[in-house]
């Protein structure tokens, strides 16, 4: 009797034991941090982290539509891994510290396996530390000032070898600049790019009297000393030209005003780096024809790729004159490549993912193939276009081929001996002299 009694309450205390266990073992899943490869089994969550509202929704707007196009279009192949892919979509608001806290909020309660997002560099910046601490995956597609090169980002848009120094070469020496107005928004990008471009402008022998620097802010709409301190700077008999890193909604009211005050292509013409179509979409082009934009795709360049991808584009938005743009083509990209990665390592578990973009290849909408580089930038074209009375670009150069991006830039002197390798080195700023891992950036 007694050892039955002592059975029973042993094998009470077990079952006790193993409920107990179980209830941690569950309470301890719902706190932990989350791993994508424990998602629903039916469906692979997808995070879209672009400006909805804001001084910056006229530009990203449309990155988040796009998003959600190439998600439609990859279910129709009957998605990834058998799965479908579901987006989930969120407002920062062009608020920087919410860029931060709606990327935690992606991860860790949509439960996302990788993020499409960011515009500004600031906004970028912002969410380092959270894919970081969290370790997923974020697909930045703008232009950027570089000085970086993360584990968890990869980066889309173009570096300044790939946009700002091929976009001064052609001023240089086809346009024969002597005089430079680098004018932008007051950060990061705009300021890392022109302290690029000002010294790569001395070592090419310009003089620091002839270049002038301007900053405003985002939204800025008062043009009219601004550009009348330009057209005077440009009237000391040197050909002059303006290196725009304007963004946003900024633009319209400073093209507007250009044409206010007379301001041709032939006289002082102004490169953008982030004036494309979508922003050429909502102001009369007419007084800016042959002012020009620097970027690795135009929506006029003749490919079979490149007509399909906007036949579908306007197809999908319903309407046939719904413009394509450059940061668009870089999420074509990097959504392709990630969708490729993921059937490679059949997972979407981010360390795996990550290790197995580099080298991935997809192709570009204007008629090369891009590759994803060991610094987690990519290969690029460049062109520069000129602006037509239609809001479109007439291609006047292009690269010979393409460009492979460069995390750090050879014309500053704390990052001309780094280099960005994560998959030899495992170090996104690896010193070449001293062969370390350190110093700047991540």
């Amino acid at each position: 009797m007694l050892t039955r009694l002592t059975h029973d309450i042993a094998t009470m205390t077990r079952r006790r034991l193993l409920a107990a266990t179980a209830g941690l073992v569950l309470g301890l899943a719902a706190v932990s941090p989350f791993s994508p490869a424990q998602a629903a089994d039916d469906t692979i969550k997808v995070g879209v982290l672009h400006s909805l509202s804001g001084t910056m929704a006229i530009s990203e707007t449309t990155l988040k539509d796009t998003i959600l196009f190439l998600i439609d279009e990859q279910n129709k192949k009957g998605g990834v891994l058998g799965k479908k892919l579901e987006a989930v979509v969120v407002d920062p608001a062009s608020n920087w510290p919410l860029f931060a806290e709606k990327a935690r909020e992606l991860i860790t309660k949509d439960k996302v396996a990788v993020v499409f997002g960011c515009w500004t560099s600031v906004s970028r910046k912002s969410v380092l530390p959270v894919f970081k601490e969290l370790n997923n995956i974020l697909f930045y597609p703008v232009q950027y000032e570089g000085e970086e090169s993360e584990r968890n980002v990869f980066y889309t848009g173009a570096a300044p070898n790939q946009q700002a120094i091929p976009a001064v070469d052609y001023l240089m020496k086809e346009e024969k600049v002597k005089r430079w107005v680098l004018a932008g928004t007051d950060y990061v990008y705009p300021r890392t790019t022109n302290k690029i471009l000002e010294a790569y402008l001395k070592s090419k022998g310009v003089a620091q009297d002839d270049i002038m620097i301007n900053y405003t802010p985002f939204g800025h709409s008062d043009w009219q000393t601004i550009v009348a301190d330009i057209k005077k700077f440009g009237s000391a008999g040197k050909k002059t030209a303006v290196v725009s890193t304007i963004n946003g909604d900024a633009n319209v009211p400073f093209y507007k005003e250009l044409g206010n005050q007379g301001i041709k292509a032939t006289d002082i013409p102004v490169v953008a780096f982030s004036v494309g179509e979508e922003e050429l979409a909502g102001i009369d082009t007419k007084p800016l024809l042959g002012h020009l934009a620097a970027w690795n795709y135009f929506q006029s360049i003749k490919t079979p790729e490149n007509e399909k991808f906007i036949k579908e584009w306007q197809a999908y938005t319903k309407n046939p004159k719904r413009v394509t743009n450059d940061p668009m083509e870089a999420h074509v990209i990097g959504f392709n490549m990630w969708v490729k990665a993921v059937e490679k390592v059949k997972s979407t578990d981010p360390d795996k993912v990550i290790d197995a973009l580099p080298g991935t290849e997809a192709p570009n909408l204007t008629g090369g193939i891009s590759k994803m580089l060991p610094n987690h930038h990519i290969t690029k074209p460049v062109f520069i276009g000129e602006i037509k009375g239609n809001g479109q670009f007439d291609v006047v150069w292009k690269t010979p081929g393409l460009v492979a991006g460069d995390a750090w830039s050879k014309e500053l002197d704390g990052s001309k001996d780094l280099i960005g390798d994560w998959v030899e080195k495992k170090c996104g700023n690896y010193n070449v002299k001293t062969n370390k891992c350190g110093g700047q950036g991540s």
